[in-house]
């Protein structure tokens, strides 16, 4: 009796009522499928982001080793600051804890106290306020008031150890002196030069009632002389009459004070030059420039030109006026006038240098004025001096404005031109 023995891929066909068996599946195609549904299933975005790297990697021109080294070496690096910022750090506040501690003991040993008053808080009086401050000098001055003419009598005697100003170590330093708030009339002592100790004893008399002295400040302002900048101002005194005895005459040393920048209003600066020739009886006003003038119109400019004027025998006689400078607070003219003055006239003449502002629509204003000549003081006289002592040489110098009501009440010209009939020449 034969037996049939069939195989699973036998093709016979399998007895009635024999189930098939399953063929067995091979162990690598069950292994990827296990890997696949599980990284899929378990974390999609680590295996996103895995091969967003590796294309990534990919892109770079460098072997991976390169490329991990390069990376390695970045973060190495950022690890290496982030720890010497920590030190630099800890190192100052430990710093700051030694400071504090010898501040303590310096201040515990100069302690002489006995009550915790005195340890805490020191007396206002102990305290040292001036070596913050700087030294601007002293200065001598007098004070002496006639009550039966008005009359204030501004005594300015000297100055000691004055702040030099100048790259030599020294200064040329001359006073100002005014009244405030009135302020109508300002005189200046004589520049000295190359000098930190000078003696001025001049002496200047001012027209103040009783009842005015109560209102009113004495301004003493000295100035370091400057014949082509701005002059600079070293200190200043200021000194309320209403606090004087004037039982006697006041004479002491004050130190200088750092001036006030909240009462005296800039006007600006014009810088002309001059130049007489005695042989030809000419006078020639060169206005060279302006700058910082006072803003006049509405968009914070000015269209400023400058009037030349000359008075003799405090009489209005000869005129000329610069061309106009349209929207500018800085004008350039350099422009010549040349006037004929004998040697006899050039003894009583003023000149008059007034900056204007023009106006097409109204009437012209006046933005500053200064005069120099026989009846000038300080500067401006200085300034005529030098011209007069050096003939045929033009003397350039820069000059503050005043204010026209301050030059008009010094100067008070009058209006009328006398006839030449009566003229004394």
């Amino acid at each position: 009796m034969s037996t049939n023995h069939s195989s699973p891929n036998s093709s016979h066909p399998l007895p009635s009522g024999a189930s098939p068996t399953p063929a067995p599946l091979q162990p690598t195609s069950l292994l990827s499928t296990i890997l696949s549904h599980t990284n899929t299933t378990v974390n999609p975005a680590a295996a996103a982001v895995s091969n967003f790297f590796n294309n990534l990697l990919d892109k770079i021109p460098l072997p991976r080793w390169a490329i991990y080294t390069i990376f390695a070496g970045g973060a190495l690096l950022i690890l290496l600051c982030f720890l010497c910022i920590c030190i630099k750090c800890c190192c100052k506040g430990k710093k700051k804890k030694r400071q504090k501690k010898k501040d303590e003991k310096i201040n515990l040993k100069g302690v002489n106290g006995k009550t915790t008053t005195a340890l805490v808080q020191p007396d206002v009086a102990d305290v040292d306020y001036g070596s913050t401050k700087q030294q601007r000098g002293k200065l001598l001055y007098s004070l002496e008031h006639n009550a039966a003419q008005s009359e204030l009598t501004v005594g300015i005697k000297q100055a000691s150890n004055l702040k030099a100003m100048d790259l030599g170590g020294s200064s040329d330093p001359y006073v100002k002196v005014y009244i405030c708030p009135d302020k109508s009339k300002t005189c200046e002592t004589k520049v000295f030069r190359n000098t930190l100790s000078p003696v001025f004893n001049e002496h200047f008399n001012f027209q103040i009632s009783k009842s005015m002295l109560l209102k009113s400040t004495v301004v003493m302002q000295v100035f370091d002389f400057n014949r082509f900048s701005k002059h600079n101002i070293i200190g200043e005194l200021r000194l309320q009459l209403s606090n004087v005895d004037w039982n006697h005459v006041i004479e002491e040393w004050q130190d200088l004070a750092e001036p006030a920048k909240f009462e005296e209003e800039n006007l600006g600066e014009i810088c002309f030059s001059l130049r007489y020739v005695p042989t030809a009886s000419k006078l020639t006003v060169v206005i060279l420039e302006a700058k910082n003038l006072k803003r006049m119109d509405i968009g914070g400019t000015s269209d400023p030109y400058v009037k030349v004027q000359l008075a003799l025998d405090k009489r209005k006689w000869k005129k000329r006026k610069t061309s106009i400078k349209k929207k500018t607070l800085n004008p350039y003219y350099n422009e010549s006038f040349t006037f004929d003055v004998s040697f006899e006239q050039i003894q009583r003449v003023n000149l008059v240098i007034s900056v204007w502002d023009h106006d097409a629509m109204t009437r012209n204003d006046a933005m500053g004025k200064i005069f120099l000549g026989c009846d000038a003081t300080g500067n401006q006289l200085r300034h005529w001096a030098d011209m007069l002592s050096n003939p045929r040489r033009p003397v350039a110098q820069w000059h503050n404005l005043l204010s026209a009501e301050q030059v008009n009440s010094t100067l008070s010209l009058k209006n009328k031109i006398p006839l030449s009939s009566k003229l004394p020449f």
